[in-house]
């Protein structure tokens, strides 16, 4: 049977490629984290601006009442 040569360069070649796919693979990785840290911050911020509308609500029915009563009182 004949012996099947594969050159030197093609070697090469293939694991060039193969290192910058991992490298590649490695940056992209980096990146997802990154996003999803900063997702979960926004996600802490959201919830916050949330509790401090509804503090704001509150306010403002309490502030409405307030008046309601001076009003009655005139």
């Amino acid at each position: 049977m004949e012996r099947l040569r594969i050159p030197a360069a093609l070697i090469a070649v293939l694991a060039a490629q193969t290192l910058g796919g991992l490298v590649w693979a490695g940056g992209a990785a980096a990146r997802i984290a990154a996003l999803e840290e900063r997702v979960g911050e926004q996600r802490l911020v959201a919830e916050r601006l949330a509790r401090l509308e509804a503090q704001g609500e509150a306010v403002r029915a309490s502030v409405a009442r307030i008046e309601r009563r001076l009003e009655a009182q005139s």
